[in-house]
């Protein structure tokens, strides 16, 4: 079992632990751009640790009618390694991740196609940006549906599946990620975030219905937890949002303790 926990300072903007992709509850039409950073002791990503390193994860987008494009990103302060087998350990570096997308929102629904992409020392040609072939670009892109229900009813449901790039099934000893074909790698999850006297509480649960590689080998739930949230008051007109997850992974039998701040 894992147990990771680390107070750190943080940056702004909408935190992605384990909700990337959650649809937002209201929509603005006015054409505008939004760009921040989050502070992080740790990168969760649906029940994965990413970098194993504290991380600062800027973001910027323009938002008009509905419509969304963007990018995000999450880059460890320290270098990482990555256990390969019982005997064998790769220094991978500082993780990094970029990851532009583009949405459209209507009445709750938020429709996106995101690009993940991830700079390491184990993903093939995670160096080269502009190598987009399926069967050797380190591109992975996603497709994803999400609801937000009104404030009364506030449950956020998400599916995301890999459509294309470096999500390959099973090869020829049953091991994913090392096949020629994509895997369709589907992830689904449910919250239902709600308030306490100014706090903000979010419990969720994530699953997978078959084996990836970019998940766990099995199906089941790989992202479980609870995200409380508050804004220390620091002046009248500046703020500090806090936020602190716990994540289990039963699937890899993980729990992760996660703190960021907001600007």
């Amino acid at each position: 079992m894992v147990i990771s926990f680390l107070f750190i300072v943080s940056g702004k903007c909408y935190s992605q632990i384990q909700d990337e992709g959650l649809a937002e509850q209201k929509v603005s039409s006015p054409a505008q751009f939004n760009l921040g950073a989050d502070l992080v002791s740790r990168y969760i990503w649906r029940g994965k640790d990413f970098g194993n390193s504290p991380a600062i994860q800027p973001n910027v987008t323009f938002s008009v009618a509905g419509f969304k494009i963007g990018a995000w990103g999450s880059f460890g302060f320290v270098p990482y390694t990555e256990q390969i087998n019982d005997s064998t350990s790769v220094n991978m570096g500082n993780y990094a991740e970029v990851d532009p997308f583009v949405s459209y929102t209507l009445k709750g629904f938020t429709l996106a196609v995101t690009d993940f992409f991830t700079i390491n020392g184990l993903t093939p040609n995670s160096g080269n940006y502009f190598n987009y072939k399926n069967s050797t670009t380190g591109h992975t892109f996603e497709i994803s549906l999400a609801w937000a229900g009104p404030d009364k009813f506030p449950l956020q449901l998400f599916v995301g599946t890999l459509v294309y790039g470096a999500d390959k099934g099973k090869d020829s000893e049953g091991n994913y990620g090392l096949g020629t074909t994509n895997n369709y790698s589907t992830y689904f999850e449910a919250a239902y975030p709600f308030t306490i006297k100014g706090v903000g509480v979010k419990p969720f649960i994530g699953g997978i219905p078959f084996g990836s590689s970019w998940y766990c080998p099995t199906s089941g739930i790989v992202n479980a937890g609870l995200t409380v949230s508050k804004t220390l008051q620091i002046t009248k007109e500046f703020g500090l949002p806090l936020f602190t997850s716990i994540v289990v992974n039963p699937q890899s039998q993980c729990v992760f303790f996660v703190f960021g701040l907001s600007l």
